[in-house]
């Protein structure tokens, strides 16, 4: 100490909170001897009982006291623990009565971009470019989608157009095309299928009609001898066929030799039972799958064909 007596104020002290309001008198006491600021003492704050609790305080309360249900080995609702209560965070269990989820299930991401309801808006393997020449009046298009462009191996699937204009895709079935493959530039004898999209206008066989819409001709004349390249012998493929419009004059037997475009590139091109191995330039399916799709294309769905390998069909 400096030896000096400090002067003693004349200001009477705040008195200290009455007994009853919530202070004890310890509590009173430390309040008045606390710090003084420019002459005056503070003013205690008597603290308040039963004040309302904050949001997140109560809602952490609430989960401690169990009004949150959470099972073994599941931890707190999202919206506790981020501290948001305005916020609804993944569901964990079932939706709730009201709830405008409830009894809807979503469908894979992978599908959401292009599946609605009644089908898809576009055909799986076609790209933009196929699609948009796809006719408006063309309500049935079987797709021949080639492994590769040098295979010949392909798969063959029926699409289907709905009311609403979406498409819908029937059982594929596996098929053969040309030994060496694909082309877009096909030419008499070059081993390879031609790539682009056909009308399908005419069937054909050596036996009965299987009870198509198609324009049918039954002909013994749809004969074919010898072996395929694997060997196997080539009798019975033309009992059913579907002649592809390329290069062909419409409306006629498929067993008509008319090549508007010229002979250099090719024709004759069928759909036809196949033989166990790769064609000439046909397209091959099983005869079950031969039956079926004769049955299957009307010509008041204007049928076209889009066939090539998988690649080249996807752009």
């Amino acid at each position: 100490m400096s030896g000096t007596r400090r002067a003693t104020s004349h200001r009477r002290s705040a008195p200290a909170p009455a007994a009853g309001r919530g202070e004890p008198a310890a509590q009173a006491r430390a309040e008045q001897s606390g710090p003084r600021s420019s002459g005056r003492r503070r003013r205690a704050k008597p603290k308040r009982r039963g004040g309302k609790l904050t949001v997140g305080a109560a809602m952490l309360l609430a989960a401690a006291a169990g009004w949150f249900a959470v099972g073994p080995g599941r931890s707190l609702p999202e919206s506790i623990a981020a501290g948001s209560p305005d916020r609804t965070g993944p569901d964990t269990g079932s939706p709730q009565a009201g709830d405008p989820a409830a009894g809807r299930t979503e469908a894979p991401a992978a599908d959401r971009s292009t599946r609605t309801e009644g089908g898809l808006a576009a055909i799986a393997g076609l790209g933009p470019g196929w699609m948009a020449k796809v006719p408006a009046q063309t309500n049935q298009l079987v797709l021949v989608s080639g492994q590769g462009k040098d295979s010949s191996d392909s798969t063959v699937t029926i699409w289907t157009r709905t009311p609403d204009g979406h498409w819908q895709a029937g059982q594929s079935w596996p098929a053969h095309n040309a030994l060496k493959g694909w082309t877009e530039k096909h030419t008499e004898g070059d081993l390879r299928s031609p790539i682009g999209m056909f009308s399908l206008s005419d069937a054909g066989g050596r036996k009965a009609d299987p009870g198509g819409k198609l324009p049918y001709t039954q002909d013994d004349n749809f004969v074919m001898g010898g072996r395929g390249f694997n060997g196997e012998p080539l009798a019975g493929s033309f009992d059913y066929v579907v002649a592809i419009d390329y290069n062909r004059a419409t409306g006629r037997s498929p067993l008509d030799t008319a090549k508007p475009e010229g002979k250099a590139k090719g024709g004759g091109i069928w759909i036809h039972l196949d033989h166990g191995g790769p064609t000439h330039a046909c397209i091959s399916l099983t005869e079950d799958h031969m039956v079926e799709l004769i049955k299957t294309l009307d010509p008041a769905a204007h049928p076209m064909i889009a066939m090539g390998d998988s690649a080249a069909l996807a752009t």
